[in-house]
């Protein structure tokens, strides 16, 4: 059972809404607060691989992505680049320190990345960019019985 529509247009907006959100802080956070070669060093300190690609890529992921899962545009391609942004935190960084974000663990960047895996697997809503391209590009209905 599902939620109906437009319910669950609601509920997948506000989802994206939220994510973008937390996203867009913790990329702009890297970028303005932190700087690039703050975020590097803080990744290198991590033992991240490639450093600065890696801090690179986590800001726009999280600027990027975070503002076009907002808006709903390219919303499966930006929530797989988030995903792939918090696997990459999940495994080299949080994973080894326990479930709860207080202690360093995994908590935040987990349901970060599972909530991105279900907008991709779910798509945008209607109340998104993608959503009013995908209406403009189907037919439309005759109203005439054939």
């Amino acid at each position: 059972m599902t939620l109906p529509k437009p319910t669950d247009d609601i509920a997948v907006l506000v989802a994206r809404v939220l994510l973008g959100v937390v996203l867009m802080a913790h990329g702009l956070q890297k970028l303005v607060t932190d700087g690039i070669g703050g975020t590097t060093a803080s990744f290198q300190a991590m033992g991240i691989p490639l450093p600065t690609v890696s801090a690179l890529y986590a800001t726009v992921a999280e600027i990027g992505g975070g503002l076009l899962l907002l808006v709903g545009l390219a919303t499966a391609v930006a929530a797989i680049l988030v995903a792939l942004d918090m696997a990459g935190a999940l495994v080299f960084v949080h994973i080894s320190n326990g479930v709860f974000v207080q202690s360093g663990g995994w908590e935040l960047v987990g349901l970060i990345g599972v909530v991105a895996l279900l907008i991709a697997a779910v798509g945008a809503g209607r109340f998104s960019i993608d959503g009013v391209l995908a209406a403009r590009k189907r037919p439309e209905r005759s109203d005439v019985a054939a």
